[in-house]
């Protein structure tokens, strides 16, 4: 009656398209900020202000998983004791 958790993982190529896709956006940023006709220190607070925003959407991301995991295993100890519970339960067992 327990059905066992199917563990998700992306494909090879989702993966590779999401490193990809975070590279050359990456580069693009950093290419668009280096040819910038600005002062050097606009440039400089545009780049900083870019590795600001990776970094704080790697956080958000991990941040999403790690709630969304916690969820999963809260769910699933509910669910096994529910099914403790039902596996002892006798319907025919006299009231006391």
């Amino acid at each position: 009656m327990s059905e066992t958790p199917v563990k998700q993982q992306s494909t090879t190529a989702f993966y590779g398209q999401a490193v990809a896709s975070f590279a050359v956006a990456l580069s693009a940023t950093a290419i668009g900020i280096y040819r910038l006709d600005a002062d050097a220190w606009i440039r400089a607070f545009l780049a900083v202000a870019v590795l600001y925003l990776t970094t704080s959407a790697f956080t958000l991301a991990k941040v999403v998983r790690d709630r969304q995991e916690a969820d999963g295993i809260v769910s699933r100890v509910d669910q096994a004791r529910l099914e403790k519970i039902l596996a002892e339960h006798d319907p025919f067992k006299p009231v006391a």
